[in-house]
């Protein structure tokens, strides 16, 4: 991507899919050693991965995490963590996280924040000023989903980038979610004929990954 006013360019790697055929799976690891991104893709058999949300200074998630429909940690109020990347059945979404339930359908779910795009508008007010590889994730509520990850940019252009229409291969994105980013930033992706592999700087708890439905 370009900013034609500026010069400025980003890149993005995006992994998106169909609902009906795949669907977000999240993966924790909550004692050391932990394997690297593309490790556990490999093992599980994965389509694609990023690396999940945030966690405090003694390790432990941040917000919501559920991990084959067990509740590995609550739901939390605070400012950053708007949004909840949520997987059932039926579907994968993006909802505020003061509109979530949790309930038997839940299979997996992971709380972070900002949302960069909510009704395909990019969110005001976001931080422009500090730059960072960005990890993030989108539907665009006709049943297609995507991770991505992106080349140092600020939450607020990304924002901007995410709402482009047809960013994201053919889907226009509708909500957007950033995940933790900058050194645990991490992507992994792979087809019968390619593999693109974006290594965390640091060791992370845990991961959203692309699955086939039969594997769950």
């Amino acid at each position: 991507m370009e900013d034609g006013a500026t010069g400025e360019r980003a890149t993005l790697n995006t992994a998106f899919f169909v609902n009906r055929r795949a669907t977000f799976e999240v993966i924790d690891q909550p004692a050391p050693p932990r394997r690297e991104l593309a490790d556990e893709m490999m093992r599980r058999k994965a389509i694609a991965g990023v690396n999940g949300g945030f966690f405090d200074s003694e390790d432990a998630p941040l917000g919501l995490r559920v991990n084959a429909g067990r509740v590995i940690s609550p739901l939390r109020k605070a400012k950053l963590l708007t949004g909840v990347l949520v997987a059932s059945p039926a579907q994968c979404d993006i909802v505020r996280a003061t509109h979530f339930v949790m309930n038997a359908k839940v299979d997996a779910a992971v709380q972070c924040g900002p949302l960069l795009v909510e009704h395909g508008k990019p969110i005001a007010g976001l931080n422009d000023t500090r730059k960072a590889r960005r990890t993030f994730a989108a539907v665009d509520g006709n049943g297609h989903s995507a991770l991505g990850v992106s080349s140092p940019v600020s939450l607020a252009q990304l924002g901007k980038i995410l709402a482009v229409p047809d960013v994201a291969g053919n889907m226009n994105i509708v909500r957007a979610l950033n995940l933790d980013g900058g050194s645990s930033t991490a992507f992994w992706f792979a087809s019968e004929n390619d593999e693109v592999s974006i290594p965390a700087q640091k060791p992370v708890r845990d991961f959203v990954a692309i699955v086939p439905r039969g594997n769950l």
